[in-house]
């Protein structure tokens, strides 16, 4: 593996060259983008922490979120897209969850830490 040069040299290594090697694999840096992207949004990020805690028919997401079935359905099928939650049919009712992988354990837990973090009478109260 060639060293990298870089313009300035502060006493980089081989490290910069498996870093520029990294960088390089933009591909990789989209994937973890479009996963970022489904939490852009307050609405998805509510639906995805419910479904972290439950399995629930649209019916009554829509109900818990005070949300039309079709604008819940509409923040649905992205986080569905991105792997993230996954359904089952039963009969005519479809339900969602979040999905057993370790991006949405990892996502789930870095919401619950900033809303730990930013909502301290949030914790105030479930202290007590």
């Amino acid at each position: 593996m060639e060293e990298m040069k870089l313009p300035h040299h502060h006493g980089e290594g081989p490290e910069t060259a498996l870093l520029q090697e990294q960088l390089d694999q933009i591909d990789y840096f989209q994937t973890v983008a479009e996963v970022f992207k489904q939490l852009g949004d307050t609405t998805r990020i509510r639906i995805f922490w419910l479904l972290c805690h439950c399995e629930e028919c649209v019916l009554n997401i829509s109900a818990m979120m005070n949300m039309s079935s079709p604008a819940v359905s509409h923040h649905l099928r992205p986080l569905k897209n991105s792997g993230l939650i996954v359904s089952r049919r039963e009969g005519k009712e479809v339900y969602y969850r979040a999905a057993d992988t370790q991006e949405s354990r990892l996502l789930h837990e870095m919401i619950e830490q900033v809303m730990e973090i930013t909502c301290p009478q949030h914790c105030q109260t479930e202290a007590k």
